[in-house]
């Protein structure tokens, strides 16, 4: 949820009949109960800002003094200056409020941020800043309430905030625990349960999510009794030349995503390169435009791929377009979004269809003038061309043409080696050919391409990663054996 979103919650609350000191009492409670499940008692210093933010803080202090360990509690400015809750738990704190100096952190072991929450939408300067460089510079571990100070809570910018071990937030996430560089601020990220009821979303309509399989589970295929190859959807990919690896990724993992079958269609000059690399990967040449007319021809072909190693020179393009013109799903990755780069709008019109773009970030640069951040762009893009749009990166996001947006978490630094997109453009087009809708099928991707990465570990190549699915679609397996029938 968005920072304005859940000030929405917030009051929605309060009007359920939830007093909002109970609710920064609940939250303050929650962060104590954190810390204590993690750390044996130790010298503690809470920094408590002039907003809820520090109310919480006050709270957080006085439980963990009720349970025993030592807190020196610090102020930005004075106690007379805080408002409504905040100033209500400021006086129920008995001990000494010290100002915010350096000299506060002497000797402590923790330190509980509670300067500023989500919605600073300034860099944090003066005491603030200090204090702040000063904990980073004596490696004490910092707890952060809401999202560690100076961290903008719907973009994931920070703007002075420094690393937390821990962040404790409330109710739901928001999109700066999720965007870098505000996830790898956040060390680990607990959600509480304060009190705000579900019915809240009577009203809110979130439309961004955080990718896990609950969002998608229900709706990713398996095979079924007395089906046959191309009830489980025959996917195309297009084969580049003379480079010839990428499509071949591409092609194994769709068929390990679960395509009944995968052909990649090659120039004549590289059948002999495919088909001698290739074995259960069906292999047809295309010598020309009326070629692939006739191949397109064929109904029982469910979702095409083209971009991996297909070069950016005029035959990509005219195949995209060829593809495109089917109406049938259709993913375009690599070259062949790049031979648009100067002519998107003939790329926007040709898209008639489900298609799935899959740029990073300089290829979006040379297509799309969406500024902004990632959430944004990604949503401008996907708007503007009619396709789902999944703007790849540690924190990538697919975003489809209604606004909705899904954040990924899963992506382990791993992923960052060659062919690894071109393998996730195969992942893609195998659940497509198998008939999920678009978004679903980016954000299944995406997840299963980081959740195989993540199992591999250290030494991955792009080549491990579609021989890693099976294990992942096994633990899916099993989590939807599990689930109440009336979900599946």
């Amino acid at each position: 949820m968005t920072v304005d979103q859940m000030g929405e919650a917030d009051r929605l609350a309060v009007a359920a009949g939830i007093a909002s000191l109970d609710l920064m009492e609940n939250a303050g409670g929650a962060v104590a109960l954190e810390i204590i499940k993690r750390w044996t008692i130790r010298s503690i210093t809470v920094l408590c800002g002039p907003g809820n933010n520090g109310g919480d803080g006050f709270v957080a202090a006085r439980h963990l003094v009720a349970a025993g360990w030592p807190v020196r509690l610090a102020l930005l400015g004075t106690s007379t200056q805080l408002k409504g809750d905040a100033r209500v738990n400021a006086d129920r704190w008995s001990a000494v409020i010290e100002p915010l100096t350096p000299a506060v952190l002497d000797d402590a072991d923790l330190i509980v941020d509670a300067l500023f929450g989500a919605g600073l939408d300034r860099p944090l300067t003066g005491p603030a800043a200090d204090i702040l460089a000063s904990a980073t510079a004596r490696a004490v571990p910092i707890i952060a309430i809401d999202v560690p100070s100076g961290l903008m809570g719907d973009t994931g910018v920070a703007l002075g905030a420094v690393a937390a071990a821990l962040t404790v937030t409330f109710f739901r996430k928001k999109p700066g625990h999720l965007l870098l560089p505000g996830r790898g601020l956040c060390g680990d990220i607990v959600v509480a349960d304060i009190g705000t009821p579900a019915g809240v979303f009577e009203t809110i309509l979130p439309d961004t999510f955080e990718n896990d399989p609950a969002l998608w589970l229900s709706e990713l295929p398996w095979p079924i009794d007395g089906g046959n190859k191309y009830d489980r959807g025959h996917a195309l990919v297009w084969g580049g030349y003379p480079t010839t690896g990428a499509a071949r990724m591409a092609a194994r993992a769709a068929a390990r995503a679960g395509a009944g079958l995968t052909t990649i269609a090659v120039p004549p000059a590289a059948l002999a390169v495919y088909a001698a690399a290739l074995t259960s990967i069906m292999v047809h040449p295309i010598a020309s435009p009326e070629a692939l007319e006739i191949v397109l021809r064929d109904q029982r072909i469910s979702a095409m791929l083209i971009g991996p190693g297909a070069g950016v020179i005029e035959e990509t393009r005219g195949a995209v377009l060829a593809m495109l013109a089917t109406g049938r799903p259709t993913v375009l990755d690599a070259d062949a979004l790049t031979i648009f780069q100067h002519d998107l709008l003939s790329l926007k019109h040709a898209i008639s269809g489900p298609c799935v773009l899959t740029p990073h970030d300089g290829e979006f640069g040379r297509l799309f003038e969406a500024s902004g951040d990632r959430l944004v762009r990604a949503r401008a893009a996907a708007a503007e061309s009619g396709a789902v749009v999944i703007l790849k990166s540690s924190d990538t996001v697919i975003a489809s043409p209604d606004g909705q947006a899904i954040i990924n978490s899963n992506a382990p630094p791993t992923l960052a080696t060659a062919g690894s997109g071109d393998v996730l453009a195969g992942i893609i087009v195998g659940l497509l050919a198998q008939g999920m809708t678009p978004f679903l099928a980016a954000a299944a991707a995406v997840w299963l391409h980081g959740a195989a990465a993540a199992h591999f570990g250290p030494g991955l190549l792009a080549e491990d990663l579609p021989d890693g699915l099976p294990r992942i679609f096994r633990h899916l397996q099993d989590a939807t054996s599990a689930m109440p029938a009336a979900k599946r």
